[in-house]
């Protein structure tokens, strides 16, 4: 399916929107991690959606730059989190900075929009500096009741990626968030009838049409804050996670890839 710029607001936590818990969790847990990466550093986030994680990372970082595809995306930004970065709309596949600008680049929950993954890979090599570090975070395709969203292209899980990677000289690391044995008991059980409503295509596609859904399934939703800054959040490390087969225990992949 192909999706104009302003069809993103429809797969995108704006400011305001009801979403789980456990999205706003993801969100503030994916920055969180990140902290360690970007501290004292030259940083850019790529497709950085309503920039809901600029206001941090723009307290840890050295400078800060970040732009999405969507301009309609990028008009929903805090107004906080923009005067502390410097926004730009651009295409990842086609990154508008010299060579060797940044010592990280942060790529969160939208690889699997980029119609070449190989392209934005070889553009963010090009924009990181020796040892530069790229970021990624990503749904985890390998589990059994995983959902695709309307508008992905290609989805990495852990084999693909660091392929991916590796073919671009990075030498990677992985790591994953949201055991899937954690989960409260409600979602292990719905865990089946998730998988067979996505083989059907019944899941709804967009936030606003997948509300009653997550009521059900994740209880009483909260509001997507404009900036994370303010959101209480006790941070705990992702668990490390090899490289060389499909993991099928965690929600969310982490990868950390220096450039070699």
């Amino acid at each position: 399916m192909n999706a104009r710029t302003s069809d993103f607001l429809t797969v995108t936590e704006l400011a305001g929107d009801e979403v789980s818990g456990e999205q706003l969790r993801r969100v503030c847990h994916r920055y969180h991690w990140a902290k360690q990466y970007v501290a004292g550093r030259d940083v850019l986030e790529v497709a950085c959606g309503s920039g809901m994680g600029l206001g941090f990372l723009a307290r840890h970082a050295r400078s800060l730059k970040a732009g999405d595809l969507s301009p309609e995306v990028l008009s929903r930004i805090d107004r906080e989190a923009a005067r502390a970065t410097e926004l730009q709309v651009f295409d990842a596949q086609e990154l508008p900075y010299s060579d060797g600008s940044f010592d990280v680049v942060i790529l969160f929950e939208a690889l699997y929009y980029i119609p070449s993954a190989e392209g934005f890979v070889r553009e963010a090599k090009r924009v990181l500096r020796p040892a530069g570090l790229l970021l990624i975070a990503t749904a985890n395709k390998d589990l059994y009741d995983f959902n695709a969203s309307p508008f992905a292209q290609t989805y990495y899980g852990v084999v693909e990626l660091d392929r991916l990677l590796a073919t671009n000289e990075f030498k990677t690391e992985f790591f994953g968030y949201l055991r899937t044995s954690d989960l409260s008991t409600k979602q292990r059980l719905l865990r089946p009838a998730k998988m067979l409503a996505a083989s059907l295509g019944l899941i709804p596609k967009t936030m606003q049409r997948k509300a009653w859904l997550k009521r059900l399934i994740f209880g009483t939703p909260v509001r997507a804050p404009g900036t994370i800054l303010n959101v209480p959040f006790e941070y705990s490390p992702p668990d490390p996670i090899g490289r060389d087969a499909a993991d099928r225990s965690h929600k969310v992949i982490y990868c950390v890839a220096r450039s070699v």
